[in-house]
């Protein structure tokens, strides 16, 4: 079985308004999760558009009475400190009942990190930063005092309570398809793989790359979800299809100066579910033999809660088959 899930880019204009409208269609429709970016402003370079606080937003979906999964996809750990994440994610899954995940990643915008004034060193640095943290975080959430002598991060006699709610700690989601470093993490750490599978043959290596990390460490590959997160054109006619192809070049500077078709042609080859729903299901299922378990349907038209109502009637029974 696929799940769907909805993640939003809260740096594009995501407002309080927005927002709850998006949390209660997630649960009214069924989704199965929903997922927001970490960013300190617009990374499409939109000066003027909202970007919706992480932590606090998160809270709202927390707070309700609801079966919703949710997290960020996902929090670097240039700009997060990892005692804070460790913390604020427990609060997260205390106040849910079990529901949050713990999205992490290395940074990458220069741009972002330039203007807040926090470094963004060498990848390697940063991955080292990555390990140390996802370390550091898994000792605090044991309860105990604990130390942790590492070279970015150093803990010593750190005790945090509470714990979490499920005694394997919070299911921990990373980002990323880099073989060395990145997916041996993912074979160390990681309830849940983020990538990207619009080339299908690069993806099978990937896997293979994971397998072969999970071998080496002796754990079972299958222990890992698999997911990506992918963009949508999607209408129940092919004139609703450029409607809403229409509306995403408006939103994207990247798109303008595009024909229709061009919008369409591209945002496909990305690996975007472009088309009516039979195409989109058809495109699902290559993505479901690939052994994707999730998709976070990436909805850049956050007014657009037609589109995720139109998933969640004609693709999601199709794609709970699968």
């Amino acid at each position: 079985m696929v799940r769907l899930g909805v993640m939003i880019e809260a740096q594009e204009g995501l407002t309080w308004q927005r927002w709850q409208r998006i949390i209660e269609t997630a649960e009214t429709n069924n989704f199965d999760s929903l997922w927001r970016s970490d960013h300190l402003f617009s990374v499409m370079g939109v000066s003027e558009r909202d970007q919706l606080s992480l932590w606090p937003s998160l809270t709202l979906v927390a707070a309700r009475d609801s079966k919703l999964e949710f997290g960020a996809l996902v929090s670097p750990t240039t700009f997060r400190n990892p005692v804070m994440l460790a913390k604020d994610s427990v609060a997260l899954d205390n106040l849910s009942n079990g529901r949050f995940w713990l999205g992490i990643g290395a940074g990458w915008n220069e741009r972002e990190h330039a203007a807040f004034g926090f470094p963004l060193p060498p990848l390697k640095q940063r991955m080292d930063r990555l390990e140390e943290s996802i370390e550091a975080i898994k000792l605090l959430w044991s309860g105990e005092k604990v130390s942790y002598p590492g070279e970015q991060i150093q803990l010593n006699d750190a005790q945090m309570r509470p714990t979490p709610v499920r005694p394997s700690g919070i299911p921990l989601l990373i980002g990323g398809s880099g073989e060395k470093r990145t997916l041996r993490m993912v074979a160390r750490f990681a309830n849940e793989w983020n990538s990207n599978a619009s080339n299908h043959d690069v993806y099978r290596h990937k896997v293979e790359v994971l397998e072969q990390h999970c071998n080496d460490i002796g754990r079972d590959s299958s222990e890992i979800a698999r997911s990506v997160m992918v963009g949508h054109i999607i209408g129940t006619t092919d004139a609703e299809v450029r409607q809403r192809a229409a509306r995403i070049q408006e939103i994207m500077p990247s798109m303008q100066g595009l024909s229709l078709d061009e919008v369409m042609e591209r945002t496909h080859d990305r690996g975007w579910l472009v088309g009516t729903p039979d195409k989109v299901v058809e495109d699902i299922q290559t993505l479901a033999n690939l052994g994707v378990s999730r998709l976070m349907l990436q909805t850049h038209d956050q007014e657009d809660l037609a589109a995720l109502e139109l998933f969640a009637t004609a693709i999601m029974p199709e794609v709970a088959k699968l």
